[in-house]
């Protein structure tokens, strides 16, 4: 690529790689404060916390890269057209498509980047992500459950434990378990302790009872035990047991949809996910020849500069909105997933005939005129 093409290059790779982290730890803040529970009110360490929401990460920067990449670029060609070296660069005889080609090595690269975390890092993160969810609330009595506090898990299961014993004896128990629409059951036991085994996690209780009401019936059946094990397992299923969904597949797992009759739609949601990934590599190539085509020819004025960068966001967040209708309609209408794909191409063919056409590209004029006016009145209670 020679001198100027690495410089370009390396100065668009920075800018990536510094908006990229920032915008991804801005967004995993945001994310991560929602399961802050985990360390109030389950008792979880700072190192399960981190740990669990950082598995979202890679997710969040499949989302972020294509965007953090425009922001780079467009920073990158702003720069040089401020400091003159896109006109010289121009007058020097150097060609669009020379100064074209670090930036399109540079999406390559995102590119990649994006497609192994689609194919594979992202799929892998969300199923450690459900896995790890799933042992923590596996293991409720000894995490979530605190000793004189009524503690729903799930919006269907309440425990209250009187104290618990250093030993990992539970003493007065109470559980509320809705979790059966048919029959609201209600146990009280003085004294109980949980136990694991190879088929599950379990509640002795011991001296207690069981409090059955049925749906429609006005009396409850109460029953008197000794000893009776609760189990936990059927809340918090273990993970053999856990079913992924579409977004935690591999990508070559979504060819091959499970026939399950109790979801008829499944197969047209793994088609549609299957499609949004593999579309997901071309958006950093289409971005970056629309961010050249506004920005990349040389510009002296500051208004021309300023409506290009608004038609670039106008024509960046258009495609995207395409790509995201596409695919939720295209669940249901499988001939629509083709318009993402048209939508691509159409853009990379436009921007490549405005590139190869050495102009930038014009607004129209009553745009033109609207921002003169908005630009006077602005300025006017300045000079005033």
């Amino acid at each position: 690529m020679g001198a100027i093409g690495w410089y370009m290059f390396r100065t668009t790779i920075g800018a990536f790689v510094i908006i990229c982290a920032t915008l991804t730890i801005i967004l995993w803040f945001t994310q991560a404060m929602r399961d802050f529970d985990l360390i109030t009110s389950q008792r979880q360490t700072l190192f399960v916390f981190i740990g669990i929401t950082g598995l979202i990460i890679p997710l969040l920067v499949m989302m972020i890269a294509p965007i953090a990449l425009v922001i780079g670029a467009a920073h990158n060609l702003s720069r040089l057209s401020t400091d003159s070296e896109l006109i010289v660069l121009n007058a020097a005889g150097v060609s669009p498509w020379r100064l074209l080609r670090p930036f399109l090595v540079a999406a390559f690269v995102v590119s990649a980047l994006i497609f192994f975390i689609a194919a594979y890092l992202s799929p892998l993160s969300l199923r450690k992500l459900r896995d790890w969810g799933t042992q923590v609330r596996a293991d409720i009595l000894t995490n979530i459950v605190q000793p004189g506090r009524f503690t729903t898990v799930g919006g269907s299961l309440t425990f209250h434990i009187a104290d618990r014993k250093p030993n990992g004896l539970l003493i007065g128990i109470f559980v509320d378990d809705r979790r059966d629409p048919n029959e609201h059951a209600t146990y009280l036991a003085e004294q109980g302790q949980t136990l694991k085994n190879d088929t599950g996690t379990f509640l002795v209780l011991e001296k207690g009872s069981i409090q059955r009401l049925q749906a429609g019936q006005r009396d409850p059946r109460i029953i008197t035990f000794d000893r009776y094990a609760f189990d936990l397992s059927k809340f918090a299923s273990g993970p053999q047991n856990i079913v992924y969904s579409a977004r935690e597949k591999f990508m070559l797992d979504l060819l091959n949809p499970p026939n399950d009759p109790s979801t008829p739609n499944l197969s047209d949601q793994y088609r549609s996910e299957f499609h949004d990934r593999l579309a997901s590599p071309l958006y950093p190539l289409a971005f970056i020849i629309l961010t050249f085509t506004f920005l990349g020819p040389p510009q002296t004025t500051r208004q021309s500069r300023t409506l290009a960068s608004l038609n670039l966001i106008a024509a960046i967040a258009s495609l995207r909105l395409i790509g995201f209708l596409s695919i939720i309609i295209g669940v249901r209408i499988p001939a629509v997933l083709a318009v993402q794909y048209g939508a691509l191409f159409l853009a990379m063919a436009a921007g490549v005939w405005q590139i190869s056409r050495g102009r930038a590209v014009e607004p129209l004029g009553f745009v033109t005129k609207l921002a003169a006016v908005i630009g006077q009145r602005l300025a006017r209670p300045a000079t005033s």
